[in-house]
């Protein structure tokens, strides 16, 4: 029997990575990431347990600790990977979550799997968690383990928390075991989202499928009080303010720029390679104002990484062989020979890298179509010092209800697009450095570690 611990959290993946030795021998390292750096703490604290996939199929390995954590593997197969993971996951949940930006593929055989996945997980955290244990269950992957946990030990308090968006009643109903999710989601003492508007669609679609009362964000659940909240995720600010000031990261910021032939607007977008991301709107907008003459080569140029995902998906090849042609279009329309007009990337970067560019760059295109935050634009916004910079927001991604001294921008207008970016270009330095102040207080004050306490206080977690 493994240690019990107070405070769990359950999550898809495990905050780790695996490096294979030349002897063989698999050597962990932390992964980076904002949840990880916001439950560190209390897990070390606490003594505390992450559960989940440490990569790769078959058996999983046994358990073990990293920097004060302990790490609970949970294993799954080839098939478990395609069925659960790409398939009912990424191919199902993911596209229906963003507004069904791609159609949502249906397979009875994948809702099987994620069933199984989801009770596996459950069977985990029941095992190691300590009588009256707080448990706090991360994202879309698993909406199945708040009920199947509290059916195995009803004496936990149990958390969940949605990093993505949560569909209108419209959509979600579409959802062939819509009732299963719904009542997965209700095992939780508190249900938490990203925008108040997707725990607003949480409650009213608990009475409207389900038939159960509800009073304010509370929902009556077989005698037990379910509460729903928005708590805006956020990033590490200081740890990102402290990154961006790195003599070594200011050096590479000024690198990149000559790299690119010291052009006199960088325009940046930095994403995964998802077709929620509203990667082709915004080469789309770039290529027009390229053609109105509006914007010049080489006086601007466009850094776009896309950072590879889901590649056996079906909806991500086809996203990839799209963004290139038009990556190419731009290219053979508008660069010159040594100067493109558009430097795609589809490769990953480090942490370090990624601080670089966003130093370097004087406007940041964040342009979802649909997103539950986006925390590129958080990231950028913290990076920029007093140097100004701008920010050209989408309206659909989360950090738009924080971060309004963005320009904002309605990502499925081309014209709209344009504007914003137009706009960012004509403002003064002394105004881009007055927007971007007011924007970096609230990241300040609205860090990822006030998110993680403000979500475990209303959960009356005893952390």
């Amino acid at each position: 029997m493994a240690e019990r611990s107070s405070f769990i959290v359950v999550a898809n993946r495990l905050p780790v990575d695996a490096d294979i030795g030349p002897d063989g021998e698999r050597q962990w390292r932390p992964s980076p990431g904002g949840l990880v750096t916001a439950l560190h703490p209390v897990l070390a604290e606490q003594r505390g347990t992450w559960i989940g996939w440490a990569g790769g199929d078959g058996d999983a390995p046994e358990p073990f600790e990293l920097e004060g954590i302990k790490l609970h593997p949970v294993p799954l197969s080839a098939e478990e990977l395609e069925r659960y993971y790409e398939g009912q996951s990424n191919a199902t949940i993911w596209p229906l979550y963003h507004d069904a930006v791609e159609t949502p593929v249906y397979r009875r055989r994948w809702r099987e799997a994620y069933r199984v996945v989801n009770e596996r997980f459950a069977r985990a955290a029941a095992d190691v968690a300590a009588e009256g244990a707080t448990v706090w269950v991360q994202d879309y992957q698993l909406q199945l383990v708040p009920a199947m946990l509290r059916d195995l030990r009803p004496d936990l308090r149990i958390g969940f928390f949605l990093h993505i968006p949560f569909p209108p009643i419209e959509l979600f109903m579409q959802m062939p075991f819509r009732s299963e999710i719904l009542r997965g989601l209700l095992g939780a003492d508190l249900v938490g989202f990203q925008q108040r508007l997707a725990a607003q669609n949480f409650v009213r679609l608990a009475r409207h499928l389900l038939g159960l009362r509800y009073e304010g964000q509370s929902i009556q659940v077989d005698g037990r009080r379910v509460k729903a909240g928005a708590f805006p995720i956020s990033i590490d600010t200081a740890g990102m303010e402290k990154l961006a000031a790195d003599p070594a990261v200011q050096a590479r910021a000024k690198q990149i720029r000559a790299e690119l032939g010291d052009p006199k607007t960088i325009i940046l977008g930095v994403d995964r390679l998802d077709y929620t991301k509203g990667i082709e709107l915004r080469l789309k907008a770039f290529r027009e104002l390229l053609s109105d003459g509006k914007l010049t080569v080489p006086d601007a140029v466009m850094v776009q990484v896309a950072t590879p995902s889901r590649e056996r998906v079906e909806h991500y090849q086809q996203l990839r062989v799209r963004v290139e042609r038009e990556v190419g279009r731009i290219n053979g329309e508008f660069g010159r020979v040594g100067t493109p007009a558009v430097h795609y990337l589809h490769q990953s970067y480090s942490r370090s890298e990624l601080a670089a560019m966003y130093v370097a760059a004087d406007i940041m295109m964040v342009t979802p179509l649909r997103d539950g935050m986006n925390l590129v634009a958080k990231e950028y916004v913290a990076t920029r010092g007093d140097r100004g910079g701008a920010l050209v927001l989408s309206e659909f991604a989360g950090a738009a209800t924080e971060l309004r001294q963005s320009f904002l921008c309605n990502p499925h207008d081309p014209e709209g697009v344009k504007e914003a970016l137009l706009r960012a270009l004509a403002s003064s330095d002394a105004e881009l450095r007055r927007r971007m102040r007011v924007m970096q207080r609230h990241l300040r004050t609205h860090d990822v570690a006030e998110w993680a306490r403000t979500f475990l206080y209303e959960l009356g977690a005893p952390v």
